[in-house]
């Protein structure tokens, strides 16, 4: 019998399959590249951007320079091929995609909303791209359509941040965080496994942390060695050791029994470009990753939220 509540099938944690069947309806991601960039790449924060970064968040993007109707139009047609009459949301993926003038950020997602078959927004920045003036059209946006904001924090540590080059601090997220969340805007975090030099127990500390800001969800990703990325080169010359498969999801595990069962988990692996991973190799294989992650709740008999303790302080990691 499985324990955990909030599961429609046999997972201990709360999946976004759970979610669907709760809404009686699967909402698909429409991705889409706006072009902008980061202010950890053009010098404002920092330059190159973090270590792992090879220009984007993943691989199933398009071209920024085909417009953003025409993409969620091809993106809208690949998804009905599998599922007609599927309704999507315009997930903004690639760099930080409120860093731009207001009235940039306007056209670019009121293009996406005033396209058929759109019913939403997810998107993707960084916490120190959140100006009042942004946050305010951001809760203007809430107030009409289904919203996620989705904030990479990575770490918690602002030693493990400032050796991947990341720029900002877990002092800067937390500001950006609640300033959305004040509004009452829907947050997604994502935290990543494998940063160069934390150990699993730094790992699920991030995880605890997090828990106690009471996220709406959570994306675990797995740290890629991506080809041409500063991670390559260290990589290279034996400076990084990539995780393995058995310490990942261990490490995934603990994690989930110290975020609260309300969180929604939307992944817990994450897509790395199979053109251009060099390591580790075993993420291709997602299917044994996730049931791994599955066996090994069950073994243990445990639970996303089994040891969250909401009285617990939290602490800014130095």
């Amino acid at each position: 019998m499985n324990p955990f509540p909030y599961s429609s099938d046999n997972k201990r944690y709360r999946s976004l399959a759970y979610e669907n069947s709760r809404q009686g309806l699967k909402v698909y991601k429409a991705v889409v590249d706006a072009g902008l960039s980061c202010p950890n790449i053009d010098g404002t924060r920092g330059t190159g951007g973090c270590i792992f970064c090879d220009g984007g968040s993943g691989y199933f993007t398009a071209s920024p320079k085909v417009p953003i109707d025409k993409q969620l139009t091809d993106e809208l047609e690949r998804i009905s091929e599998k599922v007609p009459d599927a309704v999507a949301v315009a997930y903004f993926q690639a760099h930080s995609n409120t860093y731009a003038p207001l009235p940039k950020l306007r056209e670019m997602f009121e293009t996406a909303l005033s396209h058929e078959g759109i019913c939403g927004l997810a998107i993707a920045t960084r916490a120190d791209c959140l100006s009042p003036e942004t946050l305010d059209y951001l809760a203007e946006l809430n107030a009409k359509t289904q919203l996620t904001v989705e904030l990479g924090l990575q770490t918690v540590f602002d030693e493990t941040a400032e050796r991947i080059n990341r720029c900002h601090s877990f002092a800067d997220f937390c500001t950006g965080y609640h300033a959305l969340k004040s509004r009452g805007i829907r947050v997604t975090v994502h935290i990543i496994n494998g940063l160069p030099k934390e150990t699993e127990d730094m790992m699920v500390e991030t995880a605890r942390v997090l828990g106690k800001m009471r996220p709406d969800g959570v994306k675990i990703h797995l740290l890629h060695v991506i080809g041409g990325t500063r991670l390559f080169e260290m990589f290279e010359r034996d400076e990084y050791v990539s995780m393995s498969l058995t310490d990942y999801t261990d490490t995934v595990v603990r994690q989930l029994e110290v975020l609260p069962p309300e969180t929604t988990i939307e992944r817990l692996t994450g897509d790395g470009d199979r053109r251009t991973l060099v390591a580790p190799l075993w993420s291709r294989d997602k299917i044994r990753v996730l049931g791994t992650i599955d066996r090994l709740m069950a073994e243990r008999n445990t639970w996303q939220g089994r040891l969250f303790r909401s009285t617990d302080e939290i602490e800014v990691a130095k």
